[in-house]
């Protein structure tokens, strides 16, 4: 997650715009019949902080977890919702019990309340989660967003831990320890496992939420994790990783949790890999950073591997869109996944000061996001192309073929090739776009008069703009 002031990878890898046929193309880019996932998986986000504030509204769920156009009061626009599928809840390691009539959590004197979350397991005396020793009344918000997003249709859910209960580490602070290093005793190992593997397994016994992975460390290598520090967070080091893995993994099956598998980050996976069902990594390195490497790495052990969290602090969306493309196209991620979606400093897709309880517009990245999601959907291919300014995928099923286009030049002409598809619409087929452009005097606009011609598409897009097309009747 976003530090406040700067933000690097902890795994240290991850409708005016012109359809005119012309004779040549300033970009000619082939969309190829080459699939590079099984299939994918979806488009997600985290839910703490922003929904631990905002968790029981309604017209947030169905902006984020929904196609529908809902209206957003606070920004006074109709937003295209996002269609996201995947949740990821947080499990929280704040409380505010006293333990043997002396034992009280330190907090950091800079972590807003905000970005406390509170842990269901008070001290740790019992491991029934029936007894006194757990409150499942708390977080509320955060737990009703996850139901209102399975309401409308998320799929997948994955629980991830910030860092451990309180108790659990040698200071008592959720923050980190003071020199940024271990705050995690060997003793606590299999404790942070129980907890973990016991929310599991309450979700799915009374809220109905099946965790499809869990994911125990977030960016554990990473030593800014210290007890001033403004968030949860807890450096783990990779020995420390590599023994709570298989404990976790004990706990898991024990309780017959047997659809949930363990993700984690490439730090450790990789000695891990019959324990860890999945690579998560963070997107924080930007542009930098072996994506295909990673990916390359994965796939040789038979891993997926999941963008699992990506913020940014560029409201105009065009350093997420790069990202993105680089992403899909390097990482090949089976998901991706948005940290925030409320948050200030134009970290958020809307924005909001969520201390504060203010909220206002959506940011222009919104709406580039909502480019991809809405779009590339659960169950396509994702494709080839040999460009970098363009991503495609394909569902079989409708044969209905996506292309994402994003233009950072002067004024540019793309043309897309389709000519290696066994079938491809005849001359004159009317294709479906939308456009976000660098002005922002469109958001998400439909684009009307493109047609399919010659076995490709054309159009003009100026600097900053994004456009998606999609096109009917194309077969592998």
């Amino acid at each position: 997650m976003p530090a406040v002031f700067s933000k690097f990878a902890g795994l240290a890898i991850f409708v005016w715009a012109l359809a005119l046929p012309v004779a040549q193309a300033d970009q000619q880019i082939s969309i190829t019949t080459t699939t590079y996932s099984s299939t994918w998986e979806g488009w997600g986000t985290s839910l703490a902080w922003w929904a631990k504030a905002y968790g029981d509204r309604d017209d947030l769920a169905d902006i984020v977890f929904t196609l529908d156009s809902t209206y957003w009061e606070p920004g006074g626009a109709t937003l295209p919702g996002l269609g996201m599928n995947i949740v990821r809840y947080n499990a929280g390691a704040c409380s505010w019990n006293t333990i043997n009539g002396s034992v009280t959590m330190s907090a950091s004197a800079n972590i807003p309340a905000t970005k406390q979350i509170e842990g269901y397991w008070l001290d740790g005396l019992s491991t029934d989660p029936s007894s006194s020793s757990w409150n499942w009344t708390v977080d509320a918000k955060q737990r009703a967003m996850m139901l209102k997003a399975q309401d409308r249709g998320a799929n997948i859910f994955e629980l991830f831990s910030n860092a451990p209960m309180w108790w659990q580490l040698n200071n008592h602070n959720p923050s980190g320890a003071d020199n940024g290093g271990s705050n995690l005793p060997s003793s606590q190992y299999k404790n942070h496992a129980i907890y973990l593997a016991t929310i599991a397994k309450y979700a799915q016994d009374n809220w109905g939420i099946t965790f499809d992975s869990i994911e125990p460390f977030n960016e554990p290598s990473s030593t800014w994790w210290k007890s001033t520090g403004t968030q949860e967070g807890c450096y783990i080091d990779a020995n420390a990783q590599k023994a709570i893995i298989p404990i976790l993994h004990d706990q898991i099956k024990s309780r017959g949790l047997d659809k949930t598998t363990i993700a984690a980050s490439d730090e450790n996976a990789f000695q891990e890999a019959a324990n860890v069902g999945r690579m998560n990594t963070h997107g924080y390195s930007g542009s930098s950073g072996p994506r295909d490497q990673l990916q390359q790495l994965a796939r040789g052990i038979g891993q997926k591997v999941w963008d699992s969290e990506y913020g940014d602090n560029d409201g105009t969306g065009d350093t997420m869109v790069k990202n993105i493309m680089l992403d899909l196209r390097l990482l090949k991620p089976d998901a991706w996944v948005q940290w925030q979606v409320l948050d200030g400093s134009d970290w958020g897709l809307i924005a909001a000061d969520i201390s504060a309880r203010t909220l206002q517009n959506a940011t222009t990245k919104y709406y580039n996001l909502a480019q991809f999601t809405r779009h590339i959907r659960p169950g396509m291919k994702l494709l080839e192309t040999n460009s970098s300014n363009a991503v495609s995928a394909i569902d079989e099923s409708s044969h209905t073929l996506v292309i994402v286009a994003a233009n950072w030049d002067d004024n540019t002409t793309f043309s897309f090739d389709l000519s290696s598809f066994s079938k491809v619409p005849v001359d004159g087929t009317k294709i479906r776009s939308w456009v976000t452009d660098g002005t922002g005097d469109r958001l998400y606009a439909s684009v009307n008069g493109i047609t399919f011609n010659g076995k490709s598409v054309s159009t003009s897009l100026e600097d900053g703009a994004v456009q998606t097309f999609e096109i009917d009747g194309v077969y592998l």
